[in-house]
């Protein structure tokens, strides 16, 4: 699993002088640490220190999987982050964080399409309207191997002319 680089810094210290098989984090004395240990005596005092209450180590998850989505990661990685069965797993938890990917999904397609008709990009697919009478397709049959499948006609020509000569 990738790691953030702040945190590869402090992670290589605490394994210096280690071997293999020792334990990376573990209590003051040694031992092996537990969760409700931990929480009595590290995590719960360093949320009260912070001015926090409560707050739990699965709020810990949400905020990573809200960091993440946030820098831009897609629903797969946030995923894999957390170690969910399925991708629909992770949309049923954190819907919502990526409901805010459809304003910038719309402002991307925008900018394509206008780059789209400023490059003419599709022309080689789009025929002009008096090129249809050559076709072997009949009315009503445009979609298909010609590579113009959608039934919007300004899709089809690269001039946003529809059929007729209208705009």
């Amino acid at each position: 699993m990738p790691l953030p680089a702040a945190l590869a810094e402090p992670l290589a210290r605490r394994c210096e002088g280690k071997q293999g098989d020792d334990l990376l984090v573990t209590t003051a004395s040694g031992a092996v640490l537990r969760l409700r240990n931990w929480r009595r005596v590290v995590f719960d005092p360093a949320v009260r220190a912070a001015g926090l209450s409560d707050v739990t180590p699965h709020d810990l998850r949400h905020t990573a999987a809200s960091l993440a989505v946030a820098s831009g990661a897609n629903v797969k990685s946030v995923q894999r982050m957390l170690g969910h069965a399925s991708a629909a797993m992770t949309l049923d938890v954190y819907s919502g964080l990526f409901d805010d990917d459809l304003a910038a999904l719309a402002e991307r397609m925008d900018a394509a399409a206008r780059a789209a008709t400023e490059d003419r990009v599709g022309a080689v697919w789009a025929r002009a309207p008096s090129d249809r009478s050559r076709t072997s397709k009949g009315a009503g049959q445009d979609g298909g191997p010609r590579g113009d499948r959608t039934h919007n006609p300004r899709i089809k020509s690269p001039t946003g002319e529809l059929p007729g000569g209208t705009a």
